[in-house]
């Protein structure tokens, strides 16, 4: 599917992104936005509001389930591994923030991303990141390029 003037919202008062071609629906996933609540500030570990852009893809290609640390693959989690960690998996968008408030966001290393909680997927419970099944991180991936604009709202 070819998209013409994609764009993305996520909700986090439904736990919702929504993938737009213009004005037209074109998908939606459930998604997960922080247990810590909204926020702009580095180490708070929550979900920063307003615009912002897909500044960079990483993943193109990687297996699902591929574990991410700085945005290089370096293993590979499987349905039913033991894990304590809030795994990076499958695919990244990194996002920009292009507002005062949120300038910082890609210094913060926020996200939309893959995970190995799949279950929890639908709540807040996430560490600032937007958590989405992985086959709907993969499905996303390829419809969007960089510099998709991406509205976060409450």
């Amino acid at each position: 599917m070819k998209l013409i003037s994609p764009s993305l919202e996520v909700s986090i008062g439904t736990q919702r992104l929504r993938l737009f071609d213009g004005r037209r629906l074109v998908r939606e996933w459930p998604c997960s936005t922080s247990k810590f609540g909204i926020g702009f500030t580095e180490g708070s570990n929550k979900t920063p509001l307003g615009r912002f852009v897909v500044k960079e893809k990483h993943g193109d290609e990687a297996e699902s389930g591929t574990i991410f640390k700085s945005r290089q693959p370096v293993g590979h989690w499987s349905r039913g591994m033991e894990t304590q960690s809030d795994l990076v998996l499958s695919r990244i968008l990194w996002l920009h923030g292009t507002e005062p408030r949120n300038a910082n966001t890609y210094q913060r290393y926020i996200y939309i991303h893959g995970t190995n909680d799949e279950g929890s997927i639908g709540r807040p419970s996430s560490h600032g990141c937007i958590r989405l099944r992985n086959r709907a991180v993969i499905d996303l991936f390829d419809l969007v390029p960089e510099g998709t604009p991406v509205w976060i709202e409450e």
